[in-house]
């Protein structure tokens, strides 16, 4: 055993409950604030609070189900596919038997396994789906699965007269699959896809239930879930949507979106833990989705990661629910002294619920003995050469479908059709979390400064109630804002920011807020004065959040903490700057002067997708100017589940036909549907031109 390596992860190497201190800055503060405020309205319109009666309850309980099914990345429900199942090998205990066995969840996505029974069964079991936690067991190169690490608690079941089937995860697995696409991986586009590993970890259990069904040793009318740590939240997924559960204890797998986004346990956690929150549920509505059935909630006391005040806070919103019922000798709290660990105290508790349950044991009884590790991982290990169909390690790329490549468009009722169809996407299922109630538009004057033969003016205003951003205008000394034929508004990345800071700082410091690393370059100021000597163009510039002014700042991993953040707000980071563009644009309108001047919009890279999108929703752009723009949001930015309907050059000809979109791009090929598309429709040759960049 010395050279096997057992690590008994939470969710993630993790090194406490809060967030690394972020350095203090406007901006951070900024975040701070939106964050809270976030997460109180996810509180007051995302839980139980609305229901109030027995009947509201059960009239919200299925559309409940159905958008958590859609979180899930489940709805419609993946096809349920021939399993598959195969025993590999077997193996007998003192009074169990262990079958080693796989099943295909999907085809080519193998879910390894270990079923467990008494050595004799003369009737049809109570029967456990025991879904595991963050257990990692490897031997060099070879994994054993987390189910190795969680094997006592099936032998406790199959002692004592249950079926137990506890299933690998995919990250973990004897097929290590990927938990940590947006944690550590990079993956955004899992956002843009509308995919979480909670999804496919909830799908393989329902097929575990299904493969259960097949099996002559299983009362599939008794049928329980439990699991720690991520299978404490599977729990919660699997007993949420499939009915045939009929009671469940999950352990350390849940606590509020208050600790996860203000008190920073986001950090502790993989992707498997949160559904894609399009509709900002905080987490007693996923619990309470179990009720009237026999939950028991069980935690420690001490777990970083799964906060007790959370815990009990979900437990007394989801009791009342059970109280309003009629059923609240079917809801339980199991709270244990310690950390975060598969500790004894808790499993007895969940012993002890499907003890009376599932078989209806006396609520008095004292179970006779714990669980108790016995077996080496190897006896457990399902493939000796893993299949070479696996889909294991690429399953994110196809288990959520993106919506497929359409033709172009022929006609104009087609296109009418169509149209309609991605902004009413776009409005309900991506941008659908924009704030409901925006500060109103106020500009605040923060000064005008000349150098040189340039004036620069800057406004603050709120683009929400937490965010506070700059918008400078530039233009030629002595003319007033009706003497301008057009007005170019800039949208800023970190690399503009730079630019611009380089070009303006220096000459106009004073108006200037925000960190930046940039050089004095003379040449730039030269040659927007001079721009400015030969035209009557305003260029206006703004940072989006976070960029600029509002930076925040800290390391790679903060950074990455913060984008989770947003998405579990129902947002990205990006769908929100979209709307500071489009805030931009209105308040644009109402500096002196502007209201009926000629507007252009332009960005570079990811910043030029987020004008593209603003650009669909506000009226009075003439033109697009967009640079580098992304081919696919599989590059970013990060939408949430842009991909199941429409991608970049889909939003671009649908922009093509609001106003006038110059494309700067080395290579026309992937711009062919909205080249075709346009040419079809017959659509002015100017609304949509390809110009190979300038350098």
């Amino acid at each position: 055993m010395k050279s096997l390596l057992l690590l008994l992860l939470p969710l993630t190497v993790y090194a406490g409950r809060f967030p690394e201190k972020t350095p203090d800055s406007p901006g951070a503060r900024m975040l701070d604030s939106y964050m809270q405020q976030q997460t109180e309205d996810m509180e007051k319109n995302g839980g139980l609070k609305d229901i109030t009666t027995a009947q509201d309850w059960l009239a919200k309980a299925p559309v409940y189900r159905t958008q958590l099914a859609e979180m899930l990345g489940l709805e419609p429900m993946p096809l349920k596919s021939p399993l598959q199942a195969t025993k590999t090998s077997e193996v007998k205990g003192d009074g169990y038997l262990i079958e080693n066995m796989h099943y295909q969840a999907v085809p080519g996505l193998y879910v390894t396994a270990n079923f467990y029974l008494p050595t004799q069964v003369e009737n049809p079991l109570p029967t456990i789906l025991y879904v595991c936690g963050h257990a990692s067991v490897m031997k060099g190169s070879v994994s054993y699965g987390n189910k190795t690490s969680y094997h006592h608690h099936g032998i406790w079941f199959a002692r004592h007269g249950y079926a137990c089937l506890i299933i690998d995860t995919v990250q973990l697995g004897e097929i290590r699959g990927e938990h940590h696409g947006t944690y550590s991986k990079g993956r955004w586009w899992w956002m843009s896809r509308g995919y979480t590993p909670a999804g496919l970890e909830a799908w393989a259990g329902i097929r575990a239930l299904d493969y259960l069904e097949t099996r002559p040793e299983v009362d599939k009318t008794r049928f329980g879930i439990t699991g720690r740590s991520g299978g404490g939240a599977y729990s919660w997924w699997i007993a949420a949507l499939d009915e045939r559960i009929k009671a469940a204890a999950p352990t350390a797998g849940v606590t509020t979106m208050r600790n996860h986004v203000v008190d920073g346990c986001i950090e502790g956690h993989c992707d498997c833990m949160f559904q894609v929150n399009t509709y900002r549920w905080d987490y007693d509505r996923l619990v309470a989705l179990v009720a009237p059935r026999p939950l028991l909630i069980c935690n420690t006391d001490k777990d970083d990661i799964f906060p007790i005040d959370g815990v009990f806070n979900i437990y007394q919103n989801v009791r009342r629910i059970y109280s309003l019922l009629g059923q609240e000798k079917n809801i339980g709290l199991q709270v244990a002294e310690g950390p975060h660990k598969d500790l004894q105290p808790l499993n007895n508790g969940a012993f002890h619920w499907f003890e009376r349950h599932l078989k209806g044991a006396d609520p008095m009884a004292v179970l006779d003995e714990g669980a108790k590790k016995s077996l080496e991982p190897e006896v457990l290990q399902v493939f000796k050469e893993l299949p070479k169909d696996e889909k294991n390690t690429r399953i994110d790329e196809s288990f959520v479908p993106a919506a497929a490549a359409p033709a172009p468009i022929t006609t104009k009722i087609e296109w009418e059709t169509q149209k309609a169809a991605w902004m009413k996407s776009l409005q309900e299922k991506v941008f659908v979390n924009w704030p409901q109630e925006a500060p109103a538009l106020t500009l605040a004057s923060a000064g005008i400064t000349t150098r040189d033969g340039v004036s620069l003016t800057a406004y603050d205003f709120q683009t929400d109630s937490a965010f506070r951003l700059r918008l400078y205008i530039a233009h030629r000394e002595g003319l007033r804002a009706e003497d301008l034929e057009l007005v170019a508004l800039n949208v800023l990345d970190a690399h503009g920011w730079q630019d611009f800071t380089a070009t303006y700082g220096a000459r106009f410091g004073k108006l200037i807020e925000g960190p930046s690393t940039a050089v004095k370059d003379d040449s730039a100021f030269e040659s927007e004065k001079k721009m400015f000597q030969s035209f009557k163009w305003g260029m206006a510039y703004v940072c989006p959040r976070g960029i600029g002014p509002t930076e925040w700042q800290g390391s790679e991993k903060a950074q990455t903490q913060r984008l989770r953040r947003f998405y579990l707000a129902g947002q990205t980071l990006d769908s929100m700057r979209v709307w500071d563009v489009r805030r931009t644009v209105q308040i644009l309108k109402k500096v002196p002067g502007f209201s009926k001047t000629p507007l252009w919009l332009q960005g570079h890279r990811e910043m030029a997708a987020n004008a593209l999108y603003a650009s669909l929703f506000e009226e009075g752009i003439t033109r697009l100017d967009l640079h580098d723009l992304p081919t696919s949001h599989r590059q970013g930015p990060a939408y949430l589940n842009v991909l199941k309907f429409l991608d970049i050059p889909q939003a671009a000809t649908l922009a093509a036909e609001r106003t006038r979109v110059i494309l700067y791009s080395p290579d026309p090929a992937p711009w062919d549907y909205a080249n075709i598309t346009i040419k079809n429709l017959g659509w002015e040759e100017k609304q949509w031109q390809i110009r190979k960049p300038a350098n």
